[in-house]
């Protein structure tokens, strides 16, 4: 089958839609998704992006981009590839069954399905790989320069 057909999975997977087009609209989608779920708004720091959808009843989202992606994260010194198009069931703090996103690790291209939050508290992130394996990391290494900027203050504040 061509990669480019959409199969009868893919289109129930989507029925029902909220469909945006074009890269300042799904900028847009994702920053807002990505602050609905309690999530950094630079945890998926995808380029050109073309189309993001959600299906709100299961939770289903995706999003296209021009062409794949490869991300340095300084802050978690993580390498991490984005193929054209992202998948995630989404609900509060959690996106799971996850396709499209690796994460380098010493040698090889591990796939990420699963990122959470478990403790909102504790300020992590966890990652998972389909074999269970997971590794958390400071929130403040996947947010924005603003959010950052933001944070700090709050944490300074909080302190006095």
């Amino acid at each position: 089958m061509a990669s480019n057909s959409i199969t009868s999975r893919d289109q129930d997977e989507r029925a029902g839609a909220e469909i945006v087009h074009g890269p300042e609209e799904c900028y847009r989608h994702s920053i807002d998704l990505l602050e609905e779920l309690g999530f950094p708004k630079g945890v998926l720091p995808l380029q050109d992006l073309e189309e993001c959808g959600r299906v709100r009843e299961t939770g289903f989202v995706w999003m296209k981009q021009k062409a794949p992606y490869e991300h340095f994260f300084v802050g978690s010194n993580t390498r991490v590839s984005y193929s054209i198009e992202v998948t995630a069931y989404v609900e509060k703090f959690k996106m799971k069954k996850m396709t499209g996103i690796k994460s380098k690790q010493v040698f090889l291209w591990v796939p990420i399905t699963e990122m959470s939050i478990d403790d909102p508290a504790s300020k992590k992130i966890y990652f998972k790989t389909p074999m269970g394996i997971g590794k958390s990391f400071p929130v403040t290494a996947f947010m924005t320069e603003e959010e950052k900027q933001k944070y700090l203050e709050k944490k300074a504040n909080s302190t006095e």
